[in-house]
């Protein structure tokens, strides 16, 4: 049987809502060590990815003016790319050559349900050799 990414995604989200004050965020992303992390409304639908590359726009202005001003929304990208649950591995690692994505959220049914990342396809096909 050919594994999915739903076979090895992350379930156990941080996310974000977009009102949130985005140095908490930034705090959020660097405690848990992610690089980003999907941004959803109160509905739970996603509508935006933060990164930390993303954050590095904040702390470059926070670096001329001090002002660590504003919000998640002021920042997401809004235009998310995503996996679908039911891409083989193979598939997910050929769409992470033809990327500079380090993770994607991953849909079944125009729902988030989870995330998978560059580490958990490396480690999912080098255990299969």
């Amino acid at each position: 049987m050919t594994r999915t990414v739903a076979d090895i995604m992350a379930t156990e989200l941080v996310t974000f809502r977009p009102g949130a004050h985005i140095r908490g965020a930034i705090r959020t992303l660097l405690d848990n060590r992610i690089s980003g992390a999907p941004v959803v409304d109160s509905d739970d639908n996603l509508i935006g990815i933060l990164s930390r590359k993303d954050c590095l726009k904040i702390a470059f202005v926070a670096a001329y003016h001090d002002d660590w001003d504003g919000r998640v929304r002021d920042f997401m990208v809004t235009d998310v790319k995503t996996m679908g649950a039911d891409t083989d591995l193979v598939s997910a690692a050929k769409i992470f050559f033809g990327s500079h994505f380090r993770r994607y959220p991953v849909m079944r049914d125009g729902r988030l349900i989870g995330q998978v990342s560059r580490h958990d396809i490396l480690e999912a096909l080098s255990a299969e050799t």
